[in-house]
């Protein structure tokens, strides 16, 4: 089976020039001028080779390969295209034009599937604009209630139903859900994002387990003032509580059981953020994960305990907000065997790895079963604008990613 390398390449080049700030680095929001315009390059491409491209009501593409047993669940595959502001040209790039070059080589080799094969363009993977990641895939999993996802604002205060009307995408989000066993199998090629693939020196991972966040938002409120007057002993510092809580998350973490649990308060916010003022009013965010439920459960109920004990101790006033709480995956044996299978007959070494970033394939986990395959980056740099995946790696992830294809569809 023929891979076309350098028309790949040019393709990801191409799509990586859609982009609001200079090459290399990619900045394309859900919903803006540039994702709108990344969305026809690939409606384009894919209708060149032949697919029908639709569209649900929040925007998720579907580009299809019709089977000769149309009655029959299809098989996916696909990824996303919107990306944070600087990051770099693959990721979920490889897994949409990576996707579609798998199908386009299976056209080239004369293969006919039984069932169809559907290449999904994910909406909103990236909670840039909205806070939530994943929207697309957690609408089509039913995850997430269609009102709550309407009512979701950006940073201007504009509304996802607002941002769909403008784009087009008209109807119901209810209509988006896919019931389970909608599709027979979904597999998502994608960077690594980590380093072990080339540090080990091993063309691909096939990934048997997602691991799934928890994120908390947490406001706190103590008394201001000013640096010089209020003595210490008097003081109710928000910060100081922060710091404390952010502390207690990263020994939650450690002491959970689980050497797949990580927490990280990514957001710190302080106010009124002056140097000669006490800081009245914190504000942090927190992100919980581990590949098992139990685990993470254990670690965030110390977070809470944690929080209660300092927050009294300090005198401050404390509220809890649950952004998501998302429940871990276990990928498709069947899927990970085909995989395993497929890289071997092509002469890559490959190991079973762990997920710890997470992808729309853990809510498409709620449709049918998962997996996926990764591929090595360099350094395992990703969301900065130096994110770098050599053509021959892609080549050989696509090569895989065809093959299984072509097994999970026959029968």
């Amino acid at each position: 089976m023929r891979i076309a390398e350098d028309m790949l390449a040019e393709e990801i080049r191409q799509l990586g020039s859609i982009t609001e700030v200079p090459p290399p680095a990619v900045t394309r929001i859900v919903f803006s001028e540039h994702d709108m315009r990344a969305r026809e390059f690939l409606r384009e491409r894919c209708e060149a080779a032949g697919l029908a491209m639709r569209y649900d009501a929040v925007g998720n593409g579907f580009a299809r390969w019709e089977g000769t047993e149309p009655a029959l669940a299809a098989v996916a595959t696909g990824s996303h295209t919107d990306a944070i502001p600087n990051a770099g040209a693959y990721d979920g790039v490889v897994g949409v034009l990576g996707g579609l070059e798998a199908i386009r080589a299976l056209q080239r080799a004369g293969f006919q599937p039984l069932r169809a094969i559907e290449l999904i363009l994910f909406t909103s993977e990236e909670p840039t604009r909205f806070g939530l990641g994943c929207l697309g895939s957690r609408l089509l999993a039913g995850t997430l209630e269609p009102a709550r996802a309407d009512s979701l604002r950006d940073t201007s205060g504009v509304s996802l139903a607002e941002w769909r009307a403008r784009r087009g995408y008209a109807g119901d989000l209810a209509s988006v859900r896919l019931l389970p066993g909608h599709y027979e199998a979904f597999i998502e090629l994608h960077i690594e994002q980590g380093p072990v693939l080339e540090r080990d020196e091993i063309d691909l991972g096939i990934v048997e387990k997602i691991a799934a966040p928890a994120s908390f938002r947490l406001d706190l409120e103590g008394e201001g003032g000013h640096a010089g007057a209020v003595l210490m002993r008097d003081r109710h510092d928000a910060a100081l509580a922060g710091a404390e809580i952010a502390l207690a998350v990263e020994r939650a973490a450690l002491e959970s059981g689980s050497d797949d649990t990580v927490g990280t308060t990514g957001v710190f916010r302080i106010e009124p953020g002056a140097i000669n003022s006490v800081p009245a009013k914190a504000q942090l965010e927190i992100d919980l994960r581990d590949t098992r439920l139990e685990t993470r459960e254990r670690a965030r109920s110390a977070i809470e305990a944690a929080v209660a004990e300092i927050t009294a101790r300090r005198g401050i006033r404390s509220r809890w907000e649950v952004i998501n709480s998302d429940p871990p995956a276990q990928s498709g044996m069947q899927i990970v065997v085909a995989a395993e299978e497929a890289a071997s007959a092509l002469g890559f070494t490959h190991r079973r790895m762990t997920s710890r970033a997470y992808h729309d394939c853990l809510f498409m986990a709620g449709v049918c079963p998962v997996a996926m395959i990764f591929i090595p980056c360099r350094n395992g740099w990703s969301h900065r604008p130096d994110e770098y995946s050599p053509p021959a790696a892609i080549a050989a992830g696509v090569r895989t990613l065809a093959e299984t294809l072509r097994s999970l569809t026959v029968g």
